[in-house]
């Protein structure tokens, strides 16, 4: 399929729209018209030039981005909240504290001094950063990261489609599988960058050899960032050698990329692969990603993110639904596209289904297509017809929207109190516990965040407790096997801190060696008997447990 051009970029208006017998676009869309001549040089004086800027600000394609903001602010100030968020925000801001980057544990006793490094570091830091400011700044900075990122996807469709309404409905479709991810951790800026880097290899197929040379800066920032740089690497392969054909079968086209072409890209990616050991750890961080696809069973099959698409659930079900309805578009239609397209898409396809967290893979990868078939049924933006007053005034509106609903402070802490256990920390501050303390998984953020003083059994990083053993010993206990008073004794539990209703907080609410000192609507506390002065513990139940049912 040849290039189409987009409606986005101000100066598109400069150009003729392609010819429909370039495109798929057989529908009675309406291209973007050039300006009239001598336009260009009334475009020339600087009042010209800002008068049009703001016009495209305000434009019908823009009024659409605006209004993907608006549903991302939607999703966003529910402000949904991983619970590796904590840990990522205390590991940044020890880094801003201390100007050292860890090299062994010192969260947890199960396996302190194990050697781990802070994989994403420059995440965290800049997580951590923002985490000084309060929850207000963390949910801004989720909903402002969110909404770039479908910009992103909203741009980079229209790029390869040409045609900013379907562009819209596409990343207005694909949003949907991608809100269940956007939660504030450094994948998300992994995912950004993804997104540019497709950004750039699409603009370099459209002529823009310049594009090019920010490959080598993105993978430098990516690979501090977060270790779904490997994914940009073999993105950046599978485009360079599916252009080294020239051919067409079927649905399916390869373009040849001209002997220029071909030797900026391989430059590019050497410059770009030249920039993986620029880290604080130097070549030991671009282990990593292979380490966790490999050697971490547990972890695949035991934490929800890493599970295959759940398609008993609405989800999953919408997901495949997607996905038929586009096979069955593509065999009446007969679309066309670049082998590297293909190849991607049926890629994130196939990775979403195995690991729902590769779900943010499959929109980036999926959206141009999405797009470009959309453009049969959807017209184009015609600018003449643009109602430019109509737009800054809807524009206007959502921007207001935002503003006034966005959620206070004491609406942030509310759901947070509902998610983790803040008011059991509260409680353990002013009754700190002697011994270990077993927590639960989703638990252990948080901990590290409010309760430093505190060391944890297991919290988010699932790798460095597989590999030192405590997650399957955490497995043997929460899951109440056969060996799970024996994992508790073995490694001298004297106090829990679970969620309220896990099968572990039950049995040992009604064993005889262990007695609930707290209890809210979120987490329990329970400690050993023997851990116990007897009236301390009955003063702090009766003022901080509700009465018994």
């Amino acid at each position: 399929m040849s290039e189409q051009q987009t409606a986005i970029p101000p100066d598109r208006s400069l150009t003729a729209a392609p010819d429909a017998s370039e495109t798929n676009d057989t529908s009675d869309a309406q291209p973007v018209p050039a300006d009239p001549p001598g336009a260009a040089s009334d475009l020339a004086t600087p009042a010209s030039k800002l008068l049009e800027a703001l016009r495209w600000a305000v434009s019908f394609p823009a009024m659409l981005g605006a209004l993907l903001v608006g549903r991302v602010f939607y999703e966003g100030r529910a402000f949904f909240v991983d619970p590796d968020l904590w840990w990522h925000i205390k590991n940044g801001q020890n880094m801003l504290a201390t100007h050292h980057w860890p090299t062994v544990d010192a969260y947890s006793f199960t396996v302190n001094g194990t050697p781990w490094l802070s994989y994403e570091w420059l995440g965290d830091v800049a997580i951590g950063f923002v985490g000084r400011f309060g929850l207000q700044a963390l949910d801004a900075l989720l909903i402002v990261l969110a909404s770039i990122i479908m910009l992103a996807v909203y741009y980079l469709a229209a790029l390869r489609s040409g045609n900013s309404k379907a562009s819209f409905v596409s990343a207005f479709l694909l949003s949907i599988f991608a809100f269940g991810n956007f939660t504030l951790r450094p994948q998300m800026l992994g995912f950004l960058l993804l997104l540019i880097c497709l950004i750039l290899l699409e603009r370099f197929r459209q002529g823009s050899s310049r594009a090019l040379w920010f490959l080598p800066p993105l993978f430098l920032l990516w690979v501090n960032v977060h270790g779904s740089w490997v994914i940009g690497l073999a993105v950046v392969v599978v485009t360079l050698v599916c252009g080294l054909f020239d051919f067409h079968i079927g649905t399916v086209e390869g373009i040849r990329w001209t002997r220029k072409q071909r030797i900026q890209l391989e430059c590019a990616l050497l410059a770009s692969i030249a920039m993986i050991p620029f880290t604080p750890y130097g070549t030991e961080l671009a282990a990593y990603p292979f380490t966790v696809a490999s050697s971490l069973p547990l972890n695949v099959a035991n934490i929800k993110e890493w599970l295959p698409m759940p398609f008993d659930l609405a989800a999953g079900k919408l997901f495949l639904a997607l996905i038929v309805a586009v096979f069955v578009l593509q065999a009446f239609y007969r679309f066309t596209f670049r082998l590297e397209e293909w190849l991607l898409a049926l890629g994130g396809i196939v990775m979403a289904c195995l690991h729902v967290r590769f779900v943010l893979l499959f929109v980036p990868f999926f959206a141009p297509l999405l797009a470009t078939m959309l453009t049969r049924f959807i017209p184009g933006y015609y600018r003449a017809k643009d109602k430019f007053v109509l737009n800054a005034v809807l524009m206007s509106g959502a921007a207001v929207a935002m503003i006034w609903y966005f959620p206070s402070r004491a609406d942030l802490d509310h759901k947070v109190e509902r998610m983790f256990p803040s008011r059991a920390v509260r409680y353990l501050r002013s009754h700190p516990v002697q011994g270990p303390l077993f927590n639960t998984y989703g638990y252990g953020g948080y901990l590290i965040a409010y309760l430093p003083e505190q060391k944890v059994f297991i919290d988010g990083r699932g790798d460095l407790y597989e590999v030192g053993g405590a997650f399957s010993d955490y497995l043997q206990a929460t899951n109440l096997k056969p060996a799970a008073f024996s994992v508790l004794k073995s490694y001298g539990i004297r106090a829990c801190i679970l969620d309220r209703g896990e099968p572990l907080a039950v049995v040992l609410g009604n064993h005889p060696d262990w007695k609930r000192v707290y209890s809210d609507d979120t987490s329990v506390i329970l400690i050993r008997k023997d851990s116990l002065d007897g009236t301390a513990s009955l003063e702090a139940r009766s003022k901080h447990e509700p009465p018994a049912d």
